[in-house]
């Protein structure tokens, strides 16, 4: 048994959770349910599991997962969050152990993750492998970013050899469901960029010679906000995704995926995004006009 806590966060992820705790029950020392308010067995079955539940409501995932590490009962040094979706390849759980066995400098690690996509392991694209920093020291942690979350450390931080794996079970109504929500999201950090580029600030976060995720980060900035019109940004991303990093190598499943992601995903983002900002202008010609007629 491993000297770690690990922490899934659920809503109605019955599903997806019991391959998760079967995965980790009986490996990590504790695990841990922050669930969201769930309406399914999700709760019931995290408990047989032996899993211990816990109950916030939920607002963003950063405050989400700042909640789970700085107010769960974490009683060990080391913390690891999975999605309830994902699970820890065998040859990670033992690199996991003898890593943190011997006592790192580091007090954070970046994990690579496999996506799998309709059953099949989507190897390009761009999409093998995603580095996160998920395995951290508790104390030395926070997560940044409403949108877009990022898990942070102070201190030193290195980089595991093996994966883990990300497949969703809940099928392509529950997948265009949430990357719906999602899309609302994006369309808010996109609003966010057009206000930090009138304020001419920066964002810090973004870093092309940082980690992955600051350099994506900082390609969207950089290139997709200021570069590509909001209603060509799906055409530009399957084509990329799709042709020039080899997403077709992937077949079917590879060519449904771009496309979803590019037309579903994509183009709402981009068109609420469009609404969005023309709710902003209207509301700002609505409030100028109410000055000038004001006595």
């Amino acid at each position: 048994m491993v000297d770690l806590t690990v922490v899934i966060l659920t809503l109605n992820e019955e599903k997806n959770l019991p391959y998760a705790l079967e995965n980790v029950v009986g490996w990590a020392k504790h695990v841990y349910v922050l669930d969201s308010g769930s309406t399914d067995k999700t709760v019931q079955i995290a408990e047989k599991a032996g899993a211990k539940v816990f109950y916030r409501k939920f607002d963003t995932y950063a405050r989400q997962r700042n909640y789970a590490i700085k107010e769960l009962p974490i009683e060990t040094e080391w913390m690891m969050f999975l999605d309830a979706d994902e699970y820890i390849l065998p040859e990670l759980k033992e690199e996991i152990a003898e890593t943190l066995a011997k006592n790192p400098e580091e007090n954070g690690f970046y994990l690579r993750r496999r996506f799998h996509f309709m059953g099949r392991w989507i190897r390009h694209g761009g999409y093998y492998p995603v580095i996160l920093l998920r395995l951290f020291r508790t104390e030395h942690a926070s997560v940044v970013r409403d949108i877009n979350e990022q898990i942070v450390v102070e201190g030193k931080t290195g980089h595991l050899k093996h994966d883990f794996v990300d497949e969703n079970r809940k099928g392509i109504y529950d997948w265009i469901e949430k990357h719906n929500r999602y899309s609302s999201f994006e369309a808010q950090e996109l609003l966010n960029y057009d206000k930090r580029k009138a304020e001419r600030q920066k964002d810090d976060y973004a870093r092309f010679f940082g980690t992955q995720p600051q350099r994506k980060r900082w390609i969207k900035e950089n290139i997709r906000n200021r570069m590509i019109p909001p209603l060509a940004r799906p055409f530009v991303y399957f084509t990329y995704r799709y042709f020039i990093k080899m997403g077709f190598l992937d077949g079917r499943e590879g060519f449904i995926y771009f496309m979803m992601h590019a037309f579903i995903m994509g183009l709402a983002t981009n068109v609420k995004y469009l609404e969005f900002k023309r709710q902003e202008e209207l509301k700002s010609k609505n409030e100028l006009s109410m000055e000038n007629i004001t006595p």
